[in-house]
């Protein structure tokens, strides 16, 4: 089958596009052929080797870590799905590899596609969706009446996390462009900040929670707003020691992870408000309840650019430069 891959980490390197063996698949696995794989600033940072400590892969690696598509194998074990269903999923890690014509996924990872969105906008969800998810009814349990701060609400996670949040009944603020205000207030923002022309410390105070995808700076300053008891939740770091312990991470990068979060833990408890990190798990529990959201109308995708899977570099690229509105999904079918 073609696949892109990587053979070493670096910065802004091309994927390599090769012929690989389709993989086989375990007794609670199935083997999906890929119709289309979404693309995530996650899978740019593996490529770099920003996360080689917390997931040491061995190389060479297939990246890619959503997709939709359909069933054509399943393992002894799997009782859910069958060849010919159409499934959606974040696929695990260390099993990742999306950007390829077939891919291995565990049953408890897959869910049906919705079946009002085409494969494209199904490969968009899984990743965006169970990091809101997660954050916000798990972590969060964010609840009506509440305010919560979600960054970058034009990105692939903001605009999932406004409308998620927008359903749970919170008020949401959010960061864009100016380009980009109507569409966040489409999809539920409650206040707009244009982060070009307005701090948000100025304007945002008592905030119950804040949903971090930015840089350190925005961090320290994303702590201020919240009142006390508030919980900042960051996706983009630093890691925290429960962190190291949930992925049971060794002694010296556990320490790593203690180091490197000290601060800005220390700075959360002088301000009587939680710090945790999240790296989303794959789950196909979850997906299903988002799936419930979706065909209820209270979630939409928001899908910027299909490229072909010939160009998975150039859609790689774009999605690392920053500025896609939503999420961008390469095709194969």
């Amino acid at each position: 089958m073609k696949a892109f891959v990587v053979d070493r980490y670096r910065k802004q390197a091309a994927l390599r596009l090769a012929d690989v063996p389709i993989p086989d698949i375990h007794e609670d696995e199935v083997l999906v052929e890929v119709h289309a794989a979404g693309l995530n600033l996650l899978d740019a940072k593996i490529r770099s080797g920003e996360f080689k400590l917390i997931l040491p892969y061995r190389l060479p690696l297939i990246l890619g870590h959503d997709v939709a598509g359909v069933v054509v194998k399943v393992g002894r074990r799997v009782r859910q799905f069958k060849p010919g269903d159409e499934v959606y999923a974040r696929v695990d890690d260390f099993r990742i590899g999306t950007f390829a014509e077939f891919v291995p996924v565990r049953e408890t990872s897959l869910a049906l596609k919705p079946k009002g969105l085409t494969m494209e906008q199904a490969a968009s969800i899984p990743l965006v969706g169970l990091t809101a998810w997660q954050a916000l009814v798990e972590r969060a349990g964010l609840k009506k009446g509440q305010k919560v701060f979600v960054q970058a609400g034009s990105g692939g996670v903001g605009s999932f996390a406004i409308q998620l949040a927008r359903h749970l009944g919170a008020t949401v603020a959010t960061t864009t462009g100016s380009t980009n205000v109507a569409l966040v207030k489409g999809l539920g923002a409650d206040i707009v900040i244009d982060y070009r022309a307005q701090d948000f410390k100025d304007v945002l105070r008592d905030y119950d929670v804040v949903l971090h995808s930015q840089d350190a700076r925005t961090l320290d300053r994303s702590l201020g707003i919240l009142k006390r008891g508030g919980k900042l939740i960051s996706i983009s770091g630093p890691p925290d020691p429960q962190f190291g312990h949930e992925i049971g991470a060794r002694l010296l990068v556990r320490l790593v992870m203690r180091l490197l979060s000290s601060r800005v833990r220390r700075k959360a408890q002088q301000s009587g408000v939680g710090y945790s990190f999240l790296f989303m798990k794959a789950s196909g529990q979850q997906l299903r309840e988002i799936t419930r959201l979706i065909d209820a109308g209270a979630i939409s995708p928001v899908l910027d650019r299909v490229f072909p899977f010939a160009s998975t570099n150039e859609a790689l690229a774009y999605v690392e430069a920053g500025h896609a509105k939503g999420k961008v999904v390469v095709r194969l079918k």
